[in-house]
């Protein structure tokens, strides 16, 4: 989902989109539960490079999930909590 209004990431939103955003969310879930009836939804914001953010506007991923997927079960977490993630710590 994408505001109409540019702004670099999310953190820049005024309170009213975050509100409008939550309503759009609403709609667009009921939609895609209806048409591919998802079992989850991974939901996220990516702010700077470091977290994913390639495209600097605004935009919020709403992802449906389903149980027979390869990595179902697997969010954001797993992925942030793998041994090569993890940051070395400096003395």
């Amino acid at each position: 989902m994408v505001p109409k209004k540019h702004h670099a990431n999310a953190l820049e939103l005024t309170k009213e989109e975050w509100n409008d955003t939550y309503e759009l969310l609403q709609a667009a879930t009921k939609y895609l539960e209806s048409e591919y009836s998802p079992d989850g939804y991974t939901l996220g914001w990516n702010v700077g490079e470091v977290s994913g953010q390639f495209i600097f506007h605004s935009h919020f991923h709403v992802i449906p999930r389903y149980n027979d997927e390869t990595h179902a079960g697997k969010g954001v977490r797993y992925w942030l909590k793998q041994p090569e993630n993890k940051r070395k710590i400096l003395e």
